[in-house]
This record gives structure tokens, C-alpha cells and sequence, in this order.
């Protein structure tokens, strides 16, 4: 693929990875059931619960939280913040958090879960020429997609954006081609945030941002969306105004808390703290993580690999 000619020094490292999201939520017990029932995630505990809270969301310090995820890899934060309102309507925040599934089998076993759930709310699928997704509802309105990516090598690049596309995906033929375990059974499928995709007021400012200031590459534009990614990734965020176009500064509400990445070493975060200085962002930096906000006050927080 051919990506576009800006500088190294100015980009985001090739292997810069999503963490766990983080989200604020007023039924605590029943939010953590839905992730872990109808999507088949697991509680965690130990190293990987403590370093998800100490790290990925220091919103949960003190709070009552639950860290959940696949394996030792944690995925979703939820922390009981009940005083706070629901997001209003045309708000900037969170579209969805993507979990990235390694085969097929995983995401229909995922799929397949979600749509059985009672508390579930489906929303579509779309073959998306790079990925096969399906999207939800979680019961505090929070979108969620479960996708599995087509190997990079069938990717299209055409004058440096990858060709995506919104092709039909029949989810009843999916299902009954992929799914090949039986679901009163644990998973054994593993997954990851593949990729978080925000709610913003305009794309241009977004892309000042997201692109210019913190270093992803533009992948692709859609449709009043942005896509961007390091690394020749179709897109590790993305930035859409569908419901949002002119929103302002979030209020504190429930929903998304915070969004999380993780880069190779501390230098790399040396030189993205440089870099956003320089485009006049305020930076918290403890030693061990960046903490900053977008032009819409969501936070992000940046972290070395361990």
C-alpha cells in the first residue's frame, strides 16, 4: 500500500495498538452481565483488572468498577458513576467500540450471543470489503460492533485510502456458516479493541486533531466520516458528524469515559507529548501515561507498552 508522504517524526508509531475503553454507567450489575452474557467476555481479575484500572481508565480508582475482556487482554472499563446524566441528543461522543475477533468462528460465536440476548438491541451488518462487522446496542445505548478482518494482503489501496464499503452482509447465512460451538459454552475465541469510532462536531477540526496533531495517517473518507490508522491499519479510530455535525464540548455524562492507546516505548510518548504541546494541547503526563483531551473534551490517554 502507499500511505501519505508526512514525515515519520510526525506519525504515530506503526505499532501503535487500541486499549481498553472505558465506560461510565448507572446500572453497574447489570451493564457487567450484559458484556459478559451476551458477549461473552469474562471478569478479570488480578494483574490484568489492576493494570486495565490503574492504567487504561484512573477514572475507576476508588470507584466501583469492572474490568472485562477475553483471556488476560482487557477490553471494556465499566465504572458506576449513577449521578451522572445520559448523554443528550446531537452530543459528541461515543459511536461504538469495535472488538476485533480473529477468525470468523469467534465473531459468530460473539454474534451469535449478542443476538440472543434479551437486553440486546441489533442494529445491522455491512461487508465492509476489509472486515465483515455487526453492530449492537448495549443497554445504556453504548454501540458496540464485532468484527473480523479480511487477511491485509486482500485490502484495495487506491491513491493511498483503502476502499471500503457498506456491501450487504446477510447475518443468518453468516451464523449458520461460522458458527461451529455450541453457546451454552465458554469461548475460547480471543479478541481485542480493534478500533473506537467517535461522534464529533465537525471532520475538518477532527482531522486537525487526530490526524496533524496526534499523528494517525487519513485512511479513508466517507460519507461526513473519517477514518485513520498507524501503521497501514484500515482505521484504529474514526470520526463521524451523522447525528452530531456542530456539537460542542461534552458535558459529563454517562457513556464513554475514555479512550485508550498504547505505543512501543516511552520515547515514542516523549515525542507525542513534544508534538502536542507544540499544537498548544494540554498534557498530563505522570511518568507512565499521556492524558488529553479532543477539541469535543473526550478524554484519551496514552500509554508504553509494558
Amino acid at each position: 500500500m502507499t500511505t501519505t508522504s508526512t514525515t515519520s517524526e510526525l506519525l504515530l508509531p506503526g505499532t501503535t495498538a487500541m486499549d481498553a475503553v472505558t465506560l461510565h454507567v448507572a446500572d453497574l450489575p447489570g451493564t457487567t452481565a450484559y458484556y459478559r452474557d451476551a458477549l461473552g467476555l469474562v471478569e478479570l481479575d488480578g494483574t490484568a483488572a489492576r493494570t486495565a484500572v490503574d492504567l487504561a481508565s484512573p477514572s475507576a480508582t476508588g470507584a466501583r468498577h469492572a474490568v472485562l475482556g477475553r483471556g488476560a487482554t482487557a477490553l471494556v472499563v465499566l465504572v458506576h458513576t449513577p449521578g451522572l446524566p445520559a448523554p443528550e441528543r446531537g452530543q459528541a461522543g461515543l459511536f461504538h467500540t469495535a472488538l476485533l475477533f480473529p477468525d470468523r468462528a469467534g465473531l459468530a460465536d460473539a454474534v451469535a450471543r449478542a443476538a440472543q440476548h434479551p437486553r440486546s438491541r441489533y442494529v445491522g451488518s455491512a461487508d465492509h470489503l476489509v472486515s465483515n462487522a455487526f453492530y449492537f446496542t448495549d443497554p445504556e445505548d453504548n454501540g458496540i460492533e464485532l468484527y473480523w478482518d479480511r487477511p491485509r494482503e486482500q485490502w484495495d489501496w487506491q491513491a493511498g485510502r483503502v476502499v471500503m464499503d457498506n456491501a450487504p452482509l446477510d447475518p443468518n447465512a453468516f451464523l449458520r456458516e461460522h458458527v461451529s460451538a455450541p453457546l451454552d459454552q465458554p469461548s475460547r475465541s480471543g479478541a481485542e479493541v480493534g478500533h473506537v469510532h467517535l461522534k464529533v462536531g465537525d471532520v475538518e477540526t477532527a482531522r486537525a486533531f487526530y490526524v496533524d496533531a496526534l499523528g494517525f495517517e487519513v485512511t479513508a473518507e466517507w460519507h461526513g466520516a473519517l477514518f485513520v490508522a498507524a501503521g497501514g491499519y484500515h482505521h484504529h479510530m474514526a470520526m463521524n458528524t451523522w447525528s452530531s455535525r456542530g456539537a460542542g464540548a461534552r458535558a459529563a455524562t454517562l457513556g464513554l469515559g475514555q479512550v485508550s492507546l498504547v505505543l512501543p516505548g516511552r520515547s515514542d510518548l516523549d515525542a507525542l507529548a513534544s508534538r502536542l504541546r507544540a499544537a498548544r494541547v494540554d498534557v498530563r503526563d505522570d511518568g507512565r501515561t499521556l492524558r488529553f483531551e479532543d477539541p469535543w473534551k473526550s478524554l484519551l490517554e496514552v500509554s508504553a507498552a509494558a
